[in-house]
């Protein structure tokens, strides 16, 4: 085990894995939200650099009926 596994990096305040690049990202900007049949649904993130290539939606209130 090297030394950088023992000491990962720890990265202070909000942090989510972009869904374009698959990379950590500082500045996490909400583009989806994934229902899910029992507790709390998911939301998806993209780094600044990706959030303008993918379309946003859907969020929640979004797919209920009637709206």
């Amino acid at each position: 085990m090297t030394a950088d596994e023992l000491f990962p990096e720890v990265l202070a305040g909000h942090v989510a894995l972009c869904i374009e690049c698959n990379t950590n990202t500082r500045a996490p900007v909400p583009v989806r939200w994934i229902e899910s049949s029992s507790g709390p649904g998911t939301t998806l993130y993209a780094c600044p650099d990706h959030v303008a290539d993918l379309t946003p939606g859907p969020f929640p209130g979004e797919l209920e009926r009637g709206a």
